[in-house]
């Protein structure tokens, strides 16, 4: 494939917004450039994406179909390198895929969501509790940081057992994997020190099972094969139970507190009925995806866009790599209309793609709704005079073009 003037994302995400526009403006699919100059395809056409995400000619399997993959092109100090090389469901495709997302389900029921709701409930209210001791007298309290990051962390942690002693170490990590602007240094840090955690964490497990996702993950089997987890695919797969499982939650919340606060009639929207607490969560999914671009997937085959309701002539080839632009696709206006970009949480139709779509919906989608379910009517409930403390230009983004959200989200309890 001949890349002509491919759009080079920013691995700061400076300009999620502004860059997702770009990519809109260049057609339903365009090319692009990630780091150290790897190319792909970017999609941010919303009926394009949706038909993609359940095609099976798309394959999230570097090792089977991504070329440069297979010819050896792709270097551990790669930004984006634990995001292709895990060996879980994530990166899984066709049966494989399936066995794994079998084991999985086993072990994340519904049930064992549901039942934690009351602790969500108890770790909210002590959260709050804090947030109006630390915000009294008129202190600024950085809400990503007191409400938005610790519940989802705690969420996670007690859901897979995980001794409070390794919170800290998790926290760290889990931020270095979405940081893609890395270094080679801290890539290969990063990646060090996250499997040395889930090492303690699988093995505590094993000398003392409990009750616990991490227990279940290691007992689980699938009834056909009678396989389990090998141990690189359990390790993978606590990975991206913790990854996916936090960081997408802590944005959601971050993300609906500062579209709430900076449009004030969509929050007397809410606070007068016209529209209720999961309108809010499936705008802010909508308008403010937690996941502004997910890496990566592949085409198995040539995939003549035009068959797919794409741009006629236009073929991503056999190997090419493709970018799922989540942020684009969820305010694409030959979808949701001209005023896309507006958050309004009275809008009829929401649907978006934010927790992907067909055979790699995210398990974990039930229990980021239910957090979020549970904290933003707590928390404007119990600080009705919420506003932001932040600069005139906005609080600053992480620095990532997967993760979107604000590094802190400064405000005053009233």
């Amino acid at each position: 494939m001949e890349f002509s003037r491919p759009i080079v994302i920013d691995p700061t995400g400076r300009d999620i917004h502004g860059e997702a526009a770009r990519i809109r403006e260049r057609g339903p699919v365009t090319p692009v450039e990630l780091p150290h100059g790897v190319p792909a395809w970017a999609v941010g056409s919303a009926p394009l994406l949706k038909r993609l995400l359940t095609d099976p000619r798309v394959s999230k399997d570097p090792r089977r179909h991504w070329q440069r993959w297979i010819d050896g092109e792709v270097a551990p100090d790669w930004p984006l390198y634990t995001w292709v090389a895990v060996q879980n469901m994530f990166t899984a495709y066709g049966t494989e895929h399936k066995r794994l997302r079998t084991l999985v389900s086993k072990a994340f029921t519904a049930r064992r969501t549901a039942a934690l709701r009351p602790r969500i409930e108890e770790i909210t209210t002590a959260l709050l509790d804090r947030i109006a001791k630390a915000g009294a007298d008129g202190h600024a309290v950085d809400l990503r940081e007191e409400f938005c990051y610790p519940l989802p962390i705690q969420v996670i942690g007690e859901l897979l057992g995980l001794p409070e002693d390794l919170g800290a170490e998790l926290r760290v990590v889990v931020d270095g994997v979405f940081h893609t602007s890395a270094d080679a240094a801290e890539v290969a840090d990063i990646y060090a020190r996250f499997y040395a955690v889930l090492g303690e964490l699988v093995a505590a497990k094993r000398a003392a099972p409990a009750d616990d996702l991490t227990s279940a993950l290691i007992s689980a089997h699938e009834e056909e094969s009678g396989t389990r987890l090998s141990e690189q695919e359990l390790l993978d797969t606590l990975m991206l139970v913790i990854s996916a499982g936090h960081e997408t939650t802590v944005n959601l919340l971050d993300n609906a507190v500062h579209a709430l606060l900076t449009h004030p009639a969509q929050l007397a929207h809410v606070r007068e009925g016209r529209a209720s607490w999961d309108d809010v969560i499936e705008e802010t999914l909508r308008a403010e995806a937690p996941v502004a671009s997910l890496p990566l997937r592949y085409a198995v085959e040539d995939l003549p866009l035009g068959e797919l309701g794409g741009p006629d002539g236009m073929v991503i080839r056999k190997g090419e790599a493709i970018l799922a632009a989540y942020a684009a696709a969820g305010r694409d206006p030959e979808h949701h209309g001209p005023d896309a970009a507006v958050f309004d949480v009275t809008r009829a139709s929401k649907d978006h793609l934010a927790f992907g779509y067909g055979v790699h919906h995210c398990l974990g989608a039930p229990l980021g709704r239910l957090e979020a379910r549970v904290a933003l009517p707590a928390l404007f409930g119990r600080f009705p005079g919420l506003t932001l403390a932040a600069p005139a230009d906005g609080p600053a983004p992480v620095d990532s073009f997967i993760s979107h959200g604000h590094r802190s989200l400064p405000v005053l309890t009233g």
